[in-house]
């Protein structure tokens, strides 16, 4: 039962880090469209499944790949709700250090929370989102990954080049 439902997780979550927003100025990762339908390998030094509170933990160096996408954090939660006819991916939650990667761009913070349902990715602790030599930073980010609008909060910081395009 997990097996299956633990890929669309990692899934989840590497494509709810793949557009991150600043209000309306976007800070896409890698420029273009992210191909969802490649293979997500997913590597960690130990790995804990509790049939009972609907959650699998992946421990240690979690290091989450699918084509050029990368995501790291020492620890990655995923929360699973009973749907009726089974269990659906509810949260996935990452600590310890969380990194996202694709090509030149980056975000990273202390942890991340991704909602499915709402479609809202948070990061907290010192958040830091590059764009080559674009970065914002700040205390907080949430982006809905629906409408693609998002805001990084709490003495928000960056440098704008007139001249850059």
């Amino acid at each position: 039962m997990f097996r299956h439902l633990l890929p669309s997780a990692i899934l989840a979550i590497a494509l709810a880090t793949a557009h991150p927003a600043f209000a309306q100025v976007g800070i896409g990762f890698g420029g273009v469209a992210h191909d969802a339908d490649q293979p997500v390998e997913v590597t960690a030094d130990s790995l804990s499944i509790d049939q009972g509170n609907g959650r699998a933990v992946f421990e240690g160096n979690v290091l989450i790949v699918q084509g050029d996408l990368r995501m790291a954090a020492g620890r990655v939660e995923v929360v699973y709700a009973d749907t009726g006819s089974g269990n659906a991916v509810q949260e996935v939650l990452a600590s310890g250090g969380v990194l996202v990667a694709r090509g030149e761009d980056a975000a990273e913070g202390a942890q991340a929370r991704y909602d499915i349902g709402a479609a809202l990715l948070t990061m907290s602790g010192d958040v830091m989102v590059t764009q080559g030599p674009t970065a914002i930073a700040g205390d907080s980010m949430t982006v809905n990954m629906t409408t693609g609008n998002g805001t990084i909060d709490g003495r928000v910081r960056t440098v704008i080049d007139p001249e850059a395009n």
